[in-house]
C-alpha cells in the first residue's frame, strides 16, 4: 500500500499515513459519540491518528480505537460544556437531532447551518 506523511502539530512529529483515506463525515457534518453522551460539528479531519500518544494511553485499554482510522476534530457540546473532541470514526454516528451545535466557536469557523449541515466560511478552504 502506498503511503505518505503530513507533520501533526498535536503529535509534534511526521505521521505515516495510507495514501487514501475513507472518511465517513466530512467538514461541516454534525455527529455524535457512540459512547459517550456528546455531539459536535466536525472542522478538521485526520486521514489516521494524529495526535499524541500520551493522549492515546490516556484512553482505557478496552475501549481504545485502533489508530489506522480516520480521525475528527470536532467543536463538541455536551448540554453543560462546550470543548473541541478527538474523536476516531469508529465512535462517531449522524447525528439525529438536527439542529445546530451550541458551540461558541461555530461562528468563526462556519458561516451556515442548513439541512443539518454547516458550511464552512469561504476564507477557510483549502
Amino acid at each position: 500500500m502506498e503511503r505518505s506523511s503530513f507533520f501533526s502539530t498535536q503529535a509534534g512529529r511526521l505521521v505515516d499515513t495510507p495514501r487514501h483515506s475513507h472518511a465517513r463525515f466530512g467538514i461541516g457534518d454534525v455527529v455524535r459519540h457512540k459512547l459517550f453522551d456528546f455531539r459536535g460539528v466536525i472542522f478538521d479531519i485526520d486521514p489516521v491518528f494524529a495526535n499524541s500518544e500520551e493522549w492515546y494511553e490516556a484512553i482505557p485499554a478496552d475501549i481504545r480505537p485502533h489508530r489506522e482510522q480516520p480521525y475528527y476534530h470536532l467543536l463538541a457540546e455536551n448540554g453543560e460544556n462546550a470543548y473541541v473532541a478527538y474523536v476516531s470514526q469508529q465512535n462517531l454516528v449522524a447525528d439525529g437531532v438536527g439542529g445546530p451545535v451550541e458551540h461558541p466557536s461555530v461562528e468563526q469557523l462556519f458561516d451556515e447551518f442548513k439541512a443539518g449541515r454547516y458550511r464552512l466560511r469561504r476564507g477557510l478552504t483549502h
